[in-house]
């Protein structure tokens, strides 16, 4: 019996000193308490940490890239004045209501309120319609040089981000240090559900298909862009916009995520840039294929599968499929361009003046976000990518510091665990 009982506590003493070594590994514990979803556990995972960099050297990497972003030489934010300022596709030179939108989101995210404020003061006075058939909605394109609207119509993304950027900036700021978020908000909202084609100009969300429209106005309000899926900020609207449309905003959310299995081609997990409701290709001028506006998608799902966890199963294997189908190609060569079958694409869409397939920066980031999704430890390969791509000029010259920067600090702030729901606070 003494000889047994001397086996069980050598046994015992292996057991806990291998858990030990265990809840010693970067993120382990994190990794476990974050099962549930993010809006339950407020536990947002660190990819960075579970890869084992320094918590240290994650800050520097998140704030270097914010600083060339928004403040470097290279940048695509500028200040107008002691009030306002926008962000700008320089190489398109324009100033649109993604980037804008964008910018917003990743002040309100990093407590930035000065450049949040900027921002929206700007994209107010000189987007935003006051009144008329479109009235709160935004002009989706300026030259911010001539102030001259390129467009007067909006694009749908412009808005869902605005209404989200104003409910997380109300959390977090409150609404009496100058903007009422929240009433700017639910202006926006109150305008939209007002629309119903008159002039042509719809509510952003196809009220009959419950899917975000690509345009709402016109033939637009028909068809759609899958990377403006995203589930997540219809929670998001849920929870927080009090406007008496909560159950039709959690509709929204399935439908995006129902949508988004239809959307996304089952070998490879690749979709096409816009779709008919049915998530079958919309074709324009062009087959509809997996190009730019693609590149959005993985990150949006991986999003959704860590803030609220409703569609695990499927995002997990998704997660897989497009890694796998990534990793075939060369996890340091893929393109950026594809087929759904993942073949190279008969026509290359162009962007800067250059019209060639590349290892783009921003779907090198988009493609570390799926990581979220996924528990094998093979796949940080994405992440330690990411980590050691830069935003800098390729080596043919062109250079996106505007969509491959802000995807690339988008995806740094979600695999570093800075991009968070923001919950109400005591004001």
């Amino acid at each position: 019996m003494l000889k047994i009982s001397s086996q069980l506590q050598i046994k015992c003493l292996i057991i806990v000193a291998v858990l030990f070594i265990l809840f010693q590994l970067p993120g382990y514990s994190q990794q476990k308490t974050a099962i549930e979803p993010a809006y339950k556990s407020g536990v947002y995972r660190n990819l960075f940490r579970e890869a084992g960099y320094d918590q240290k050297e994650i800050d520097q990497k998140v704030a270097k890239a914010y600083y060339d972003v928004f403040e470097g030489p290279n940048r695509v934010y500028f200040e107008v004045g002691d009030t306002m300022a926008y962000v700008s596709d320089v190489k398109n030179h324009d100033a649109r209501t993604e980037g804008l939108s964008y910018g917003m989101m990743i002040a309100v995210q990093l407590n930035k309120k000065d450049v949040f404020d900027r921002i929206w003061r700007w994209s107010k006075k000189y987007l935003q319609h006051q009144d008329g058939p479109r009235e709160a909605y935004f002009a989706w394109s300026i030259n911010p040089k001539t102030m001259r609207r390129n467009s007067e119509g909006s694009a749908s993304d412009g808005e869902l981000y605005f209404i989200t950027d104003l409910l997380f900036a109300s959390n977090r700021w409150g609404n009496n240090t100058g903007i009422n978020y929240y009433a700017e908000a639910r202006w926006i909202l109150d305008a939209m559900w007002k629309k119903n084609g008159d002039a042509g100009i719809y509510n952003i969300i196809n009220t009959e298909h419950k899917q975000i429209s690509f345009v709402p106005e016109g033939g637009g309000y028909n068809w759609t862009d899958p990377s403006y899926h995203l589930p997540a900020f219809f929670e998001v609207w849920a929870m927080y916009a009090r406007d008496g449309h909560e159950q039709f905003y959690k509709d929204c959310a399935d439908t995006a995520r129902a949508f988004l299995h239809r959307a996304c081609a089952a070998g490879t997990g690749l979709n096409p840039d816009y779709t008919e409701f049915s998530g079958q290709p919309h074709n324009t001028r062009m087959q509809s294929v997996f190009r730019y506006d693609s590149w959005r998608v993985p990150m949006n799902i991986a999003m959704d599968y860590n803030w609220f966890g409703k569609d695990r199963a499927w995002q997990h294997d998704y997660a897989r499929r497009f890694q796998a189908f990534l990793r075939s190609k060369g996890i340091d060569q893929f393109g950026d361009q594809f087929n759904l079958d993942g073949t190279p694409p008969e026509y290359i869409l162009q962007a800067g003046g250059f019209r060639k397939l590349r290892h783009s920066l921003g779907l090198v980031s988009t493609s570390a976000a799926s990581v979220l999704m996924d528990t094998d430890k093979h796949s940080l390969d994405f992440v330690r990518a990411l980590w050691d791509a830069k935003l800098q000029p390729y080596d043919d010259g062109y250079f996106d510091p505007y969509y491959d920067g802000l995807l690339y600090l988008f995806s740094l702030m979600h695999l570093s665990g800075k991009y968070h729901i923001i919950k109400p606070s005591p004001h």
